[in-house]
Formats: C-alpha cells, sequence, structure tokens
C-alpha cells in the first residue's frame, strides 16, 4: 500500500513537469520549422545572407530584433534586414526591391496554405462519410 502512495504522490509531481517540458520542446519546433520556412522565401525573394562571422557581427547581431524583417537605412538607402541569432546566426539583407518580391511571395504563400488548409478540411469531412452513425453505419 505505501509503495502505491509513494508512486501516485510521483507521478502527481512529474506529470506535469513532462507535459511541460513537451509542450516547450513542441513550441521550439514550430518555431524552428517557421524560420525555416521564412528564410526560404526571403532566399527567393533575393535577399542575401551575410554571416555573423566574426566576435562584433555576432556582437551586432544579438542587439536585433530577432526573426523579424525591419527597415534599415545603410549609406542613405533603405534595406531591409532579418536577423536569425538561433538557426543560422547570420542577417538576411535586401533592397526595396527584394521587399516587395518578399511581399509577394509571402502573400502567394499565405494564400496556398489556405487553400491546402480548406482542401484538407475538405478531405477530412468526405472521409467521414458516416457521420453520427458510427463505422458500419447501425
Amino acid at each position: 500500500m505505501l509503495h502505491m502512495r509513494e508512486t501516485r504522490r510521483w507521478t502527481i509531481r512529474i506529470l506535469p513537469l513532462v507535459a511541460l517540458g513537451l509542450s516547450v520542446t513542441g513550441c521550439a519546433t514550430i518555431r524552428a520549422h517557421q524560420t525555416a520556412e521564412t528564410e526560404q522565401v526571403l532566399a527567393a525573394a533575393g535577399f542575401h545572407v551575410e554571416p555573423a562571422d566574426t566576435p562584433e557581427k555576432l556582437a551586432h547581431l544579438q542587439t536585433l530584433t530577432p526573426r523579424t524583417v525591419v527597415r534599415d537605412v545603410r549609406n542613405g538607402q533603405p534595406q531591409y534586414v532579418y536577423a536569425d541569432p538561433k538557426t543560422c546566426k547570420c542577417l538576411y539583407v535586401g533592397d526595396e526591391q527584394r521587399y516587395q518580391k518578399l511581399q509577394e511571395l509571402s502573400l502567394q504563400k499565405k494564400i496556398a496554405d489556405e487553400q491546402m488548409a480548406a482542401a484538407q478540411a475538405n478531405l477530412d469531412a468526405s472521409m467521414n462519410w458516416w457521420g453520427g452513425w458510427g463505422l458500419w453505419g447501425w
């Protein structure tokens, strides 16, 4: 009987920690996937990669807003910068033309994602042809 209580106490204490760990891991995985998708679109738009390959560049990279395209002015010219301090430890840099292409590609991707989600929902609905009757239609 004592062993059963100890097991239950252990389960009650550990289970929430395991659940929290899994949710944090899941969030990190989603964020990494989103970052990879964003960086693919940036590359497709023609943004070039500037690696933070010196201590000075890495320190500067850490000061920028991560995983967000921001407008900057360099040498009097507008540029758009996306900082990735975690995955590639680099900057994606593009001019106004590249930024406009990024906007276009991002919109196309959003539309395609929405169409894919709608198609998946239709597929799920058609696979559930038996509705509330159960598997055997009784």
